[in-house]
């Protein structure tokens, strides 16, 4: 593991412990899969606790967060799921993610992920207390999320003139088309690959690609990658859901 990254979930773990009644620590997305990239992937983790959080118990997480100041801190983002809740989809899981804490569910992706390989940091593994997500509730609930927010954002032409929603629509459409038609997940860099065999512009995925893992980015203004992206992700999702 990158050293700035394992001493984070190291203080991380270590401080977390004594805060809340700890049972389990996952990672899963880019660091599980083994497509991490430093400084620019999401240390995306989900803590199991004893019980529901108090009030407290929430101030001082968020304290805790805030006060993590070494490198790569910023990206690091933890669900704190009761053990209790963790068969309720719907419940949604007090959340520290961009500098601030909310909650929101943790989705049947991202439990599948966890199934399929999580990076178990702490306590029992995932198959040991997380119920499992079918593949029904899995497409239903991409489908749902393809149609329900990805093409509706793609309405709003100022948008996509922002790198991370050109790199999230693109890549989720791909990840999405492939786990509705085969039942699988793929990493972001096989995402990128999709892509080409999906018939999505080669010069935005080159772009995507360059940013992502530090090549040579090609002549592209924002303008017409926002464009480009935009019909693509449209086009693609229809396909999709057809």
């Amino acid at each position: 593991m990158h050293a700035a990254t394992d001493l984070l979930l190291t203080r991380f773990l270590h401080d977390i412990r004594p805060a809340v009644p700890l049972v389990a620590l996952w990672a899963h997305g880019s660091l599980a899969a083994g497509d991490y990239q430093p400084g620019k992937s999401d240390l995306d983790l989900i803590a199991v606790v004893e019980t529901d959080l108090t009030e407290e118990q929430r101030q001082r997480l968020a304290k805790l967060h805030e006060e993590i100041v070494l490198p790569l801190a910023e990206h690091l983002h933890c669900s704190y799921m009761p053990k209790h809740r963790l068969g309720d989809f719907a419940t949604e899981h007090v959340t520290w993610a961009h500098q601030e804490l909310s909650e929101r569910p943790v989705t049947p992706v991202t439990r599948r992920e966890l199934h399929s390989g999580a990076l178990e940091l702490h306590g029992e593994p995932p198959a040991g207390l997380l119920p499992p997500v079918t593949d029904e509730e899995l497409s239903e609930f991409i489908r749902a999320d393809l149609r329900d927010f990805w093409l509706v954002k793609t309405r709003t032409r100022k948008l996509w003139l922002r790198d991370i929603w050109v790199d999230l629509g693109m890549i989720t459409v791909a990840r999405a088309t492939v786990t509705l038609r085969d039942g699988r997940l793929i990493t972001k860099r096989e995402a990128l690959d999709v892509l080409a065999e999906l018939g999505a512009p080669m010069n935005v995925v080159a772009d995507i690609r360059a940013r992502r893992y530090g090549l040579p980015r090609p002549f592209l203004s924002r303008f017409r990658r926002a464009t480009l992206a935009r019909v693509f992700i449209r086009s693609a999702i229809r396909r999709a859901l057809g």
